[in-house]
This record gives C-alpha cells, structure tokens and sequence, in this order.
C-alpha cells in the first residue's frame, strides 16, 4: 500500500460518522481518572432517574457510588468521589481471585440489587452496598457458559422479573440465551435474542419508555472498539420489534459495557454508558452520553 492509499483511507476512517441513526446524537464523552489502586476496570453500571448519582462495579470486585458533577448546559465536568466497597461473599468474606469478577449491575425501583459475575458465574443480591450477598440461585446452564464469556448483562424488566444473558451463546448462528429470574426465586429460559456477527453483549437496561436496550461491542484489531445499541420492545411475551439504534466506528469510545437508561429535565430521553479499561494504561474509563432528539 502506498504511503498517499494509506493516508487516504486514514482520513476517511477518522472522518466517518459516529452514529449510524440521526435520531441519537452523541453528547459527550468524560474521561474519568483516579489514582486509587482499585480504579478501574467497570463493567456494570446504573445511574439516578436525576442523572447525577450512579453506581458501578468492577472486575476486581468492588462495588462504586459516587456522583456526577455537571455544568449549567449539564455536561459531566467531573466525579465527586471513588470509595470503592468491596463485594462480598454471603459469609462475609471479601470476593478474591477468579471469583471476583463482577460484570454486571442491576438496581430496581425498590433499591434491590443484583451483581452478576464471570469465573464461576453466577448472580447474587445484595441489600446495599457492603453487606453480604444473598445467593439468588441459578439455572443448570450457567454451569456451561463459556469462561470470560458469560453472565455480562443484567437488568430488571418491568415485572419484576431478573433478566441476564451471557456474551456468547456457543454458535454464532444460535440466538443469546435470555435467563429469567422471577419475584418468586425460580429460574428459567423463555426468551432468546437473536445473534448478529461481530457485535457481542455486554450491558442492558430497561428505559423510562418500558423498552430494553442492549448495548453490544466487537473489537477491531488495531482499529480498537466498535459500540452498539439495539432496542427491543418487551413485554411478558419476551422480545420484539428489533432496532438497530447506532453502530459506532471503531476507536470513537473506548470498550463500553455498562449502560443506562434514564430521562433528562428536557423529557429526553438519554443514555449512559462507561467502559472498562481492562486495568491496562493503553486503555481508558470513559463516561459517554448519548441523547435522544426528535
């Protein structure tokens, strides 16, 4: 390849558009940095309904709330604090080695919360931040998920109802299986989601609008990370009316896996999103809003 090919493509590359769909426009990407050595490494997330508090969880095991700090025309300016909590095991005993690897975060209106984790997966409850966790039991096929591959996403519906899904479903022609645990503690496996090459699940949320939000990533190589987001309408019936919401390039946001679903004082609707750096210095945590115009 010549040196003027190779520039050529360079340019058209970093001048693609970000987002695929006009309707979402992309706001704002914070960097957020810290010296503490427990910094980083966020899988799981979930923000107020005021969008300002949030929590978060880490692969290292630890569980993060703290609060956005944002100007007159509510951009992120900053954080306010990292005190991370450690998450614990149901006997007190902090989380450590390949068990501590906590993916995914799930909080619902009643302040319930629910971490999912890779390693030995599985999903635990916790009554606040700090405590014990309650073992919320499992389905026999969480034996099987794939290693660093499983229980990434988590959210609650609107029933009630825990719903998680792991990022690889074994074949990339087989749907992502969607694990349900009900009010009443019993798992089961009645929906699916249908798998679209490259792009894997790593985040999802429930709206104020009642839809679900599934955030997606695929790595490109040097190129970096590619985003996306589907949204599925829902109801005790499962998943319908598929939408590709946008599909980044790759290398505009670092690798986001946590999402959430929120409505700005403006009745817009806006979305949340923050990445795991993987604890490597190349890689970075992002904060990253999109919003919804009409």
């Amino acid at each position: 390849m010549t040196r003027a090919l190779f520039c050529w493509m360079l340019a058209l590359w970093l001048s693609a558009p970000g987002v695929a769909a006009g309707e979402w426009v992309h706001l704002q990407s914070f960097r957020w940095s810290n010296d503490h050595d427990n910094f980083g490494g966020f899988s799981g997330f979930e923000i107020d309904a005021n969008g300002l508090d949030f929590w978060a969880v880490s692969d290292a095991g630890y569980f993060v709330k703290s609060r956005l700090q944002r100007g007159p025309d509510g951009a992120i300016t900053g954080v306010e604090s990292f005190q991370p909590l450690v998450l614990k095991f149901p006997n007190g005993r902090q989380v450590h080695s390949y068990l501590d690897d906590a993916e995914g975060l799930a909080i619902d209106s009643d302040g319930r919360i629910a971490v999912s984790f890779e390693g030995v997966h599985r999903v635990w409850g916790y009554e606040a931040p700090g405590q014990n966790a309650i073992e919320l039991g499992a389905h026999p096929d969480f034996k099987s998920l794939q290693n660093n591959s499983a229980l990434e996403t988590l959210a609650f519906d609107p029933m009630g109802n825990l719903l998680t899904l792991p990022e690889r479903s074994g074949v990339l022609t087989r749907p992502f299986p969607v694990y349900r645990r009900t009010p009443a503690g019993v798992w089961d496996n009645p929906f699916s989601i249908r798998r679209d090459p490259p792009f894997l699940p790593v985040g999802g949320d429930f709206g104020p609008d009642g839809r679900f939000y599934l955030l997606e990533r695929h790595l490109n190589g040097f190129l970096g990370f590619q985003s996306r987001v589907r949204r599925f309408d829902y109801d005790e019936n499962g998943f319908s009316g598929e939408t590709e919401l946008f599909a980044t390039r790759s290398g505009l946001h670092d690798n986001l896996e946590g999402i959430a679903m929120w409505q700005d004082d403006q009745g817009r609707l806006r979305m949340t999103m923050i990445s795991d750096d993987n604890f490597r210095a190349f890689q970075r945590t992002e904060i990253v809003e999109y919003v919804y115009v009409e």
